[in-house]
């Protein structure tokens, strides 16, 4: 095996532990379990419908962009932009709940970096430890996956497509368990929206900073119902 292949194979793997690390994303569901219950997500196709529009017009698509500036940012050692777009990512979020879900995710995920080895020499110019640091505390998901990104030379594209992937993952499982879904419905559904997460990905990073904004009220109104609800299985 020639050096890039292997360059390449280490970036994939670490994509992969990086998208589906045990941050514990299974125990949220973004309001979808509001939305079940009021009967607005039912089946396959409305739970589709959902993801896809999140995908185009949604919150995501601003989650995704703040990964990759917090991955700029790493990789340059820029502290001071680290730790804007961290503030900027918690003044983002529509309610209590979706705040608290990015600083527990976020929290989880740099406590997995700093106690991991790394699989790749470190490139960076400040360590690990001083980019969370330094970055916000309370440190927000999107924040902590884009450094994590940075230390593991995982590039910008591959980054924002696990990101992608593994949020869909997560609400694709939350939806089979809630509405309820068979699996092979699960997997069919993530099949189907892989196209829409190649389109959002590639709009992302193409963003400038004043473009980023989202219609996401659904997602609010959705969240907030949530808090209130009787009966939970998730915290979001």
């Amino acid at each position: 095996m020639n050096s890039e292949q292997s360059t390449l194979n280490n970036q994939l793997l670490s994509l992969l532990q990086l998208a589906f690390a045990p941050v514990g994303a299974y125990s949220y569901s973004e309001g979808i379990e509001s939305l079940v219950e009021t009967g607005a997500i039912d089946s396959e196709i409305t739970l589709r419908n959902w993801l896809e529009n999140s995908l185009q017009f949604g919150a995501v698509r601003v989650e995704a962009a703040v990964v990759v500036r917090a991955l700029r940012a790493a990789q340059i050692g820029d502290l001071t932009a680290l730790n804007y777009w961290n503030a900027w990512a918690t003044a983002a979020k529509e309610t209590e709940e979706l705040r608290l879900q990015s600083w527990q995710m976020g929290r989880t995920l740099v406590r997995l970096l700093l106690d991991l080895r790394s699989p790749v020499p470190s490139k960076l110019t400040i360590s690990v430890k001083d980019l969370v640091e330094f970055g916000g505390n309370p440190c927000n998901f999107a924040i902590g996956f884009g450094i994590a990104a940075a230390t593991w030379q995982i590039e910008e594209e591959a980054a924002v497509l696990g990101h992608l992937y593994s949020w869909a993952a997560n609400l694709a499982s939350a939806g089979v368990k809630l509405i309820p879904l068979g699996q092979t419905a699960g997997q069919q559904l993530l099949l189907d929206l892989q196209f829409q997460i190649s389109c959002t990905a590639q709009e992302v990073l193409k963003l400038e900073d004043d473009e980023l904004g989202s219609c996401s009220w659904g997602l609010g109104l959705a969240s907030m119902a949530h808090e209130t609800q009787y009966t939970r299985l998730f915290r979001s």
